[in-house]
């Protein structure tokens, strides 16, 4: 057994000796990457994988429960600063359980079941006054966390004494409200609205100018802002409308003379002006309904005729006038002839139409618009060389851009302005280009460079392992082949433990020594040994 080991010990020996300095090199660093690789895998598998068990905890909390884990001898990380948990995922379902039914993590804050659980006839007025408070600032500060984009939240509200006398005004309440927000999260102005009615609804005699509300970052979120932005009164808003706009109308436009004369050809500008006034008015016409007579539709007619005859009477006391005083009289006729006297009267009611028009004239109306082309007026030629367009090519290519803007310009800008001239909008220059528009492309997710490269001398170490071992093998199997009649490997037992030397004793010795020195002989002497028998 020990000339087995000796041998193989000798080979190993020689094999390493006859290898180069860099089939050495790449044996011992492929060894140990391989050892290495056994050992991470082997610790990363007996390391239990970690879940969170509490996040977003205050410190008074994550205390509470890192002494309760510590006591039932739990192995816990914490992260994110103290404020999550881990613990391995074979524990974390049954110590949600256990931790709450022992009330962990305690908080320390009031809500309404405290009344249910530690009420007293002892309790002044002033003491549940005071814990009533802290109970809804409780509540309404878990109701805003509960929010998405709202990790946190603290509420501090200041309720007026009540009034002792019937007659006395009541103040108002105030509340401060400190949130804690995720990072880049935008609130909408609709949001921002919506919390404060949530919290001016949530506290009694509460209006909305009374509510500050401030993130942990010490912005405000302004009600009268919002409200602003909603109307478009605020300069942010109408700036980002405005070049909302402008950016949509240049995109179109890019889009269809990118595609007639390419993208990196031509360049396109566009300013606009915008109405931001908001208009309300109410609107009473009346018209016929015979257009044509300009009349309208009589309802009602209404006639009266009057007739009189007989005889004139007596005359009027006092001084008559003479025939000739006033023009166009004749006088009173002094006899008693007889008088007539007749009257018609016709009223008609006519009914035309009348109607109210209530209008509101939205804002964000393009009163003005203007788009600038620059088209680049060279062309690479049949031989590679550069050529400049002519000035009847670029005369028409002016003509087919100016009819496609004009119809863009009419149709954007609102009839309520007037007639313009489209051609006064426009303005394309032809120019050589000293270099393309530059154009940002989607960043696509890569693997570093050094992960292929690790990957790839793994590979290789593991290859060249493999071939070294196969090849190994193979010579062993070539080397161990027995030959018939070869009896090299033939253990002979050995004889030195007899006790008496003697004749057979010594013959045994040179037998053995003949088989280890001449194995061919001997080899020889025991076939004709074999044949004699």
């Amino acid at each position: 057994m020990n000339e087995k080991i000796n041998a193989y010990l000798k080979k190993t020996t020689e094999f390493w000796k006859g290898r180069t300095l860099a089939q050495k090199s790449l044996i011992l660093g492929g060894s140990i990457a391989a050892i290495a690789l056994i050992v991470f895998i082997s610790v990363f598998a007996a390391k239990p994988k970690m879940v969170p068990l509490y996040e977003n905890l205050t410190l008074q909390e994550a205390g509470q429960l890192t002494e309760e884990l510590d006591s039932r001898g739990i192995n816990y990380s914490i992260t994110n600063g103290g404020t999550t948990i881990l613990v391995p995922e074979k524990n974390a379902s049954q110590l949600l359980v256990e931790l709450a039914a022992q009330g962990l993590p305690n908080s320390g804050n009031i809500d309404y079941s405290f009344f249910s659980q530690n009420v007293s006839w002892g309790m002044t007025d002033e003491e549940r006054r005071i814990i009533e408070l802290d109970a809804l600032q409780t509540e309404l500060a878990n109701l805003i966390k509960s929010i998405d984009g709202i990790n946190d939240a603290k509420v501090l509200i200041n309720k007026p004494q009540d009034a002792i006398f019937i007659s006395d005004q009541t103040d108002e309440a105030s509340a401060s409200i400190v949130i804690h927000t995720d990072y880049g999260y935008q609130f909408r102005p609709e949001q921002i609205q919506a919390l404060y009615q949530l919290v001016s609804k949530s506290v009694p005699n509460l209006p909305t100018n009374n509510i500050v509300i401030m993130n942990q970052n010490f912005e405000y979120f302004d009600l009268e802002n919002s409200e602003n932005f909603l109307t478009g009164n605020t300069y942010a808003n109408q700036r980002e409308i405005k070049n909302d706009i402008e950016r949509e109308i240049q995109r179109e436009v890019q889009r269809l003379l990118g595609t007639m004369i390419g993208n990196d050809k031509v360049v396109v500008s566009v300013t606009a002006d915008v109405d931001f006034t908001q208009e309300n008015r109410t609107e009473q016409l009346v018209s016929p309904i015979d257009t044509e007579n300009m009349e309208g539709l009589p309802v009602s007619v209404e006639r009266i005729t009057e007739t009189y005859q007989g005889n004139n009477g007596s005359l009027p006391q006092g001084t008559p006038i003479d025939e000739g005083e006033v023009t166009g009289y004749n006088g009173l006729d002094s006899g008693n002839g007889q008088s007539e006297y007749e009257m018609m009267k016709e009223t008609i009611n006519n009914e035309f139409n009348r109607v109210r028009k209530n209008i509101v004239e939205s804002p964000y109306q393009i009163r003005d618009l203007g788009i600038q082309v620059a088209v680049d007026n060279t062309r690479t030629g049949e031989n590679g060389e550069v050529e400049f367009l002519t000035a009847q090519e670029q005369e028409t290519v002016r003509e087919s851009i100016s009819s496609i803007l004009s119809s863009i310009v009419q149709t954007s800008i609102s009839k309520d302005y007037g007639t313009i001239n489209p051609q006064e909008k426009i303005s394309i220059v032809f120019q050589k280009f000293n270099g393309k528009p530059a154009f940002s492309p989607t960043p696509v997710p890569v693997m570093p460079k050094w992960l292929y490269i690790a990957g790839g001398a793994l590979l290789i170490v593991v290859v060249a392992l493999a071939f070294m071992l196969i090849r190994n093998r193979r010579k062993s199997a070539e080397e161990t082949v027995e030959e018939p009649g070869d009896i090299r490997n033939v253990e002979i037992p050995s004889i030195d433990d007899e006790l008496e030397v003697n004749e057979g004793t010594m013959r045994r010795k040179q037998l053995e020594k003949m088989a280890r020195e001449k194995p061919e002989e001997f080899a020889k002497l025991l076939r004709t040994w074999i044949a004699e028998d």
